[in-house]
């Protein structure tokens, strides 16, 4: 299983595998929604749903792509919209209402086991890795972006103009 190289403000770190491609289901793991409300991500089907894994929600940078990802959550009315971080329920709830975010759902990877599973999971910081994911209606991812450089912004006007080509 080959690792890929990431880093944070400079300092290399790895993440525990190689990736998922595009094509590959996403996988079957069960995370927390709110306090004692779990999802399966890979059995929402019958429409697009974008994915952001962001490796913790209260930093500048993630707190920047989850927004953006909620403000433009309201133009694509048959599309699903999640942020995935390793922050605890708790964590997400208070963020979201601290910022005025209604429309993303937050889910927890508080343990990293999709991080682990999807290959982005970075073990010296226990965080998942930066990353867009767009899943088609059977739930195979059709999208991805891994950021390397944990510190950017991903890159939303790509992932947005690939669902409003892809996802009718």
């Amino acid at each position: 299983m080959s690792k890929v190289e990431i880093r944070r403000h400079g300092e290399r770190g790895k993440t525990n595998g190689n990736p998922y491609n595009v094509g590959k289901a996403f996988p079957s793991v069960t995370l927390e929604l709110e306090e004692h409300e779990y999802i399966d991500v890979s059995t929402l089907k019958g429409k697009y749903i974008l994915i952001s894994v962001v490796p913790d929600i209260n930093t500048r940078v993630c707190s920047l792509s989850t927004k953006k990802f909620n403000q433009e959550a309201d133009s694509f009315e048959y599309i699903d919209f999640f942020t995935i971080s390793t922050n605890s329920v708790e964590e997400q709830k208070n963020w979201c209402a601290a910022e005025g975010v209604e429309r993303m759902k937050l889910l927890s990877d508080f343990n990293g086991q999709l991080g682990r599973e999807l290959g982005i999971y970075i073990e010296e910081t226990k965080t998942d890795a930066r990353s867009i994911w767009v899943l088609d209606k059977e739930s195979r991812i059709v999208y991805r972006e891994l950021i390397v450089e944990q510190s950017d912004e991903p890159n939303y006007q790509k992932a947005l103009l690939f669902l409003k080509e892809h996802a009718k």
